[in-house]
């Protein structure tokens, strides 16, 4: 087994591995700066898995902006049978594109 972390961003939770591109909600930072994932929630060396609680203290995760973009249109579609009602909606959502270089902990 490999080496992984679970990374809370935006939200939601990421299972990320060294060398993964992943797709989380948008970030402000600019393409090609590095950021830190401090809210490491699991990690695991292969052998060894350290859960936090509900954080793990001094463990962070270092990726790379690769790109920012949007995500394809949903649609929402609501009808209602019967009453002549009915509701259309679309949305595309935002995303920051990154690559993980690193898992660190102490």
């Amino acid at each position: 087994m490999s080496s992984f972390a679970v990374v809370k961003t935006g939200g939601k939770q990421h299972k990320v591995v060294a060398g993964q591109k992943i797709k989380i909600e948008r970030l402000k930072d600019e393409v090609g700066s590095q950021i830190n994932l401090d809210e490491v929630l699991l990690h695991s060396d292969g052998e060894k898995v350290t859960v936090g609680k509900p954080l793990l203290s001094g463990a962070t995760v270092k990726a790379k902006v690769i790109s920012h973009g949007r995500q394809e249109k949903i649609r929402i579609f609501k009808l209602r049978r019967r009453k002549h009602s009915k509701n259309q909606q679309g949305h595309r959502q935002d995303f920051t594109e990154i690559e993980i270089e690193n898992i660190l902990t102490e």
